[in-house]
């Protein structure tokens, strides 16, 4: 059996370890590894069943001719990246290896729905971008429903961030024309819509240069603000004396946290600085900036939910899809946690593969 060096550094990458780490497992040196993912000498037989227990994905894997590039480091955008040790950044990268093969086989399959965000965006301030990506969009100065929905609708691929990778709030990446965004679940709805909302921002702002740095982070959130909270309408809707119960009534329509309203307040002049700095005590006190107050309900994928149960319908599940791309289960899983809730396995094993067909997400203005 031949065997793919290459994906042997995404499996290792995915699992968290350091080619030391993984060499002193295995008990051979580190040169030995960097040998096999080189492609410059295949592991003996007792080192690739040992790798495959240690790794926990399939031989059929390794055993693909073709690669799964690792995006660059600065190829990829990441939220609270000062926070992130490099093996949770090599595990995140290589999630886009493993989110891209699930995305061709999709497409491979189905019809998803089309891209549809405009190239002219990175040449507008961020807060011009956002009200003409409403515009171009048709949402006009209306709250948007589901982030997630809104932006699988328009072409982005949206997964959900691995367990190991918890202190990462959210990356995006372009691939081949290709917009991926994924979303740490394990936040508030709240924050995980922020987030992808400043995804959003950095695909349309920052998708021809490295969309690292502060410069580049402080673009995202004025957009991912305006985006989700336009101007004009927050201005209309704003109370004529803000206090913190009237600050969670509003963000309730808004589904964005107390926080992110209270200091858009302030940075429109709605609030003035030393009434800022008040409530941004009170919320601090209650606690409200990691527990919000009368939080949304968490936002799922409808395409995923679409497509499983197109799935169902032929006795198909995620044990099936992963046999199809020869990856652990965990990995489809993992990617698509909290972002599908249904139950999508079944006892049933069927080896030929689901007719190609429309992925339709019938979706609002509002969405």
């Amino acid at each position: 059996m031949s065997f793919n060096g290459q994906r042997l550094s995404v499996a290792r990458q995915r699992r968290g370890h350091n080619k030391q780490n993984l060499a002193k497992m295995l008990g051979v040196t580190p040169r030995t590894i960097t040998g096999w993912e080189n492609n410059e000498y295949p592991p003996e037989p007792q080192n690739v069943k040992a790798l495959l227990d240690i790794l926990d994905f399939p031989a059929d894997f390794f055993a693909e001719d073709q690669d799964l590039p690792v995006p660059e480091k600065d190829a990829v955008s990441f939220r609270s990246m000062s926070r992130m040790k490099a093996a949770q950044r090599d595990a995140t990268r290589s999630a886009f290896s493993i989110a891209q093969m699930v995305n061709q086989w999709l497409e491979a399959n189905y019809q998803p729905p089309p891209l549809d965000i405009p190239t002219d965006l990175r040449e507008h301030p961020p807060e011009i971008a956002a009200a003409a990506l409403r515009d171009h969009w048709n949402l006009g100065n209306r709250p948007i429903t589901n982030m997630v929905h809104l932006l699988e609708a328009k072409g982005v691929r949206v997964f959900s961030l691995s367990q190991a990778c918890v202190e990462v709030d959210a990356c995006s990446n372009w691939t081949d024309n290709q917009p991926y965004i994924l979303l740490n679940t394990f936040k508030s709805a709240e924050r995980s819509r922020f987030d992808a909302a400043h995804e959003l921002g950095h695909l349309c702002l920052h998708n021809n240069g490295a969309p690292n740095g502060r410069i580049a982070e402080s673009e995202a959130n004025t957009f991912a603000s305006h985006f989700l909270m336009p101007t004009a309408a927050i201005r209309a809707d704003a109370p004529r004396i803000v206090t913190l119960k009237e600050l969670i009534k509003r963000k309730k329509k808004w589904k964005v946290s107390v926080a992110a309203l209270a200091y858009f307040y302030w940075k429109t002049g709605i609030l003035s600085e030393w009434n800022y700095k008040s409530i941004a005590i009170q919320i601090q006190k209650e606690g409200y900036r990691t527990r919000e107050p009368e939080g949304c309900e968490r936002e799922q994928s409808r395409l995923w939910e679409k497509l499983f149960s197109s799935l169902r319908a032929e006795g198909k599940g995620k044990a099936w899809l992963a046999n199809e791309l020869h990856l652990p289960m965990s990995e489809i899983s993992e990617l698509l946690f909290g972002l599908v809730t249904a139950s999508v396995e079944t006892e049933k094993t069927i080896s030929s593969p689901p007719k190609r067909g429309h992925l339709r997400l019938v979706h609002s203005n509002s969405d």
